[in-house]
Parts: structure tokens; sequence; C-alpha cells
């Protein structure tokens, strides 16, 4: 059964701006170490980034507002193949557990200035 669905759509550039802006006091508030790592281990490390937030944001549209989550209690991780997932962490995981979420799902795609991110929760 499907709990909520997701989608975000994101400019690139608006990444790249916030970042050159902010810099790690931005990435520290909204991503994790290690999703920082990964997206700076690119040779386009703001595409990366950007549907990353995307990713977060579409999860936070997929919940709706009945809890509020911090960005860095959503990981978006990659498996030996590539794919994305979300790793729950802190206020996400306890949500999970309360909704009973069995299953989180998400689609990642970009192209040139836009990122998109997609994701299903299931029971």
């Amino acid at each position: 059964m499907i709990y909520g669905i997701g989608i975000d759509l994101i400019k690139i550039r608006r990444m790249k701006e916030a970042v050159d802006k902010w810099g790690k006091k931005f990435l520290d508030k909204i991503f994790t170490e290690d999703e920082v790592a990964y997206c700076y281990e690119k040779k386009e490390p703001y595409l990366s980034l950007a549907v990353r937030f995307a990713a977060k944001e579409a999860l936070i549209k997929a919940i709706g507002s009945e809890v509020f989550i911090p960005l860095t209690d959503i990981e978006i991780v990659n498996n030996n193949s590539g794919r994305p997932s979300i790793a729950a962490k802190g206020r996400l995981q306890e949500f999970f557990k309360t909704k009973a979420i069995k299953s989180c799902h998400l689609s990642l795609s970009h192209e040139k200035e836009f990122g998109i991110a997609h994701v299903v929760l299931e029971k």
C-alpha cells in the first residue's frame, strides 16, 4: 500500500550559487559528511548535490507535514551498482517505524541544467 509520493525539480545552478555563497555552513546544514564526500568525488559535484537535495525535498513531500525531519536525517546513498536509495536516520527512522513504512523507493535524474527526484513510500 502506498503511504505517500513526492517529486522535486531543481536547477543545478541554484545549488552551485548556494554553495558559493554559504560554503561549508550550507553543506553541513543540508548534507551528511558522506554525501558531501561522495559528491565531491564526481566531475560535477553540484549536479550530485542538487539531485540529493531534490531527493530530500521529494521525501518530505511524500511524508507530508506530519513531522519535522532534519535534512541530515535523510541520507542519499548508492549501492555498488550506483542505484540510489534513502538511508533513514534519527527522526526519519523513528517516523518510518511509527508509520510502518516498509519501503522507500527513490529515482534520480538530471539533464544539463535540471535535476529531479521522485520518492514513493510503501507501508
